[in-house]
């Protein structure tokens, strides 16, 4: 596999090349994980006849310390494929791009692999909101794009538009809103306070949880006036008063980690958050979180307690997954690694069905290898060999079944997680939307 890196910022362009006998670390979230060592392959240049995927996360930005499972997931795959003979006879090629966790910046990265680096299939984003700027891209030139953690309801409403070259493998937050709703009734809460990020994600989320909450019998006592953040604010004191002070039974911060931690952090100083239980989502989950929120004077974790919800992974293939990630990386499986070797799992083995290393091809047999009605495979490169001789699969993920609807979408399962009081994460249990 030959991997390249660029990171793209607004005016600017880097690349970085040369990552072909060890991929090294694949980024400061990352922290310690190393990506697995590959051969050296032709280019797309040089062979046109090659799959080429491009990967668009986030290693900076207010989500770059949740990118690193994620980024290490893709060339994983990639590698793995690699090993047992490509797609279509030839190997795969991954160019990986950092979108900076700004939908400006996601759109210049994603228009550079598109145009540029001429890729066929593209594992992107995390963020939302550089989704849809991304898939506007993709759909255009034919591209195929699929999300292992954008959740936002919009791209669904939006996939008609992305005319079939959009997909996701983590589920809407149609669906986790109202796990999220169903775990704060369950826990006896009655009056919930909202407060969200100002993006597709955040206001996307929050409709859905007050959709959900109020037909469970509950009551948002700051729907009429929600109080919403901006994206890039660097001290959250206002918003925290604003939230906590309704006294509500409980608050539902609908946040990303960065500017999150400043909301619990400004509460606390501010005496506001006591008594008052925090629910969040998946966009605050990190092992970083009780560290960036910070202790108390005598050196408890302010975070700890903390509620919160996460797409799970329980598909049949994420025993062989996790054997494989851990042999390689040496760490446990991080958050949403699951749903990214799934997306990437997804194009190769469209790919190689459709006999096509195009973004055309891959759309084209895209709902085919997802949704069967073909043989189970859990592995990779079983698929791959089944669908080389002729028979159709049916590809069972490591993050779910990844049975893609009309409009790219799939359902899943939602673990509770909480911040335990040394500070690391803790799974709860799981909840379920509906």
């Amino acid at each position: 596999m030959a991997v390249k890196r660029t990171r793209m910022s607004v005016g600017r362009s880097v690349i970085v090349a040369g990552l072909v006998m060890g991929l090294g670390m694949i980024t400061a979230a990352c922290q310690e994980a190393e990506t697995p060592k590959t051969g050296t392959t032709t280019t797309n240049a040089e062979n046109p006849k090659q799959l080429k995927l491009g990967s668009l996360l986030p290693s900076t930005g207010d989500l770059g310390s949740l990118g690193g499972p994620m980024m290490a997931s893709v060339p994983l795959l990639v590698d793995t494929v690699n090993q047992c003979g490509g797609v279509n006879g030839q190997p795969v090629t991954l160019v990986a791009s950092d979108d900076q966790t700004d939908a400006t910046a996601g759109t210049e990265a994603v228009t550079r692999l598109v145009n540029v680096e001429k890729v066929a299939g593209v594992v992107g984003s995390f963020a939302s909101g550089v989704s849809m700027a991304g898939a506007a891209v993709t759909s255009r030139n034919k591209v195929m794009m699929i999300s292992p953690g954008s959740t936002s309801p919009e791209l669904t409403k939006k996939s008609k538009e992305f005319n079939g070259y959009w997909a996701r493998t983590a589920p809407s937050d149609a669906y986790q809103a109202p796990a999220m709703a169903k775990l704060a009734y369950d826990k006896g809460y009655r009056k919930i306070a909202t407060i969200v990020i100002n993006n597709d994600y955040g206001i996307g989320f929050e409709k859905e949880f007050i959709k959900a909450f109020k037909a469970l019998g509950g009551t948002i006592v700051n729907e009429a006036k929600p109080t919403r953040y901006d994206p890039k604010a660097t001290t959250l004191k206002t918003e925290a008063a604003e939230v906590f002070s309704s006294k509500p039974d409980a608050v539902a911060a609908i946040m990303y980690l960065e500017s999150g931690s400043l909301l619990l952090k400004s509460a606390y100083e501010q005496g506001l958050s006591q008594n008052i239980p925090v629910l969040l989502p998946d966009g605050m989950y990190s092992d970083d979180l009780a560290k960036k929120v910070g202790q108390t004077k005598d050196g408890k974790y302010i975070a700890a307690g903390v509620l919160g919800t996460i797409p799970g992974a329980d598909g049949t293939a994420l025993a062989s997954f996790t054997k494989i990630w851990e042999a390689k990386l040496k760490r446990p499986v991080g958050a949403y690694a699951a749903h990214s070797w799934d997306a990437a799992a997804l194009l190769v083995l469209a790919a190689q069905a459709s006999g096509k290393n195009t973004g055309e091809g891959i759309q084209s047999k895209i709902s085919a290898v997802a949704n069967g009605p073909g043989e189970a495979v859990t592995d990779v490169c079983e698929g791959l060999k089944l669908l080389t001789a002729g028979k159709p699969i049916n590809y069972q993920g490591a993050s779910g079944n990844v049975d893609l609807d009309a409009n790219g979408d799939v359902i899943g399962s939602y673990d509770i997680w909480t911040v335990k009081d040394d500070g690391t994460i803790g799974k709860l249990g799981n909840v379920k939307s509906k």
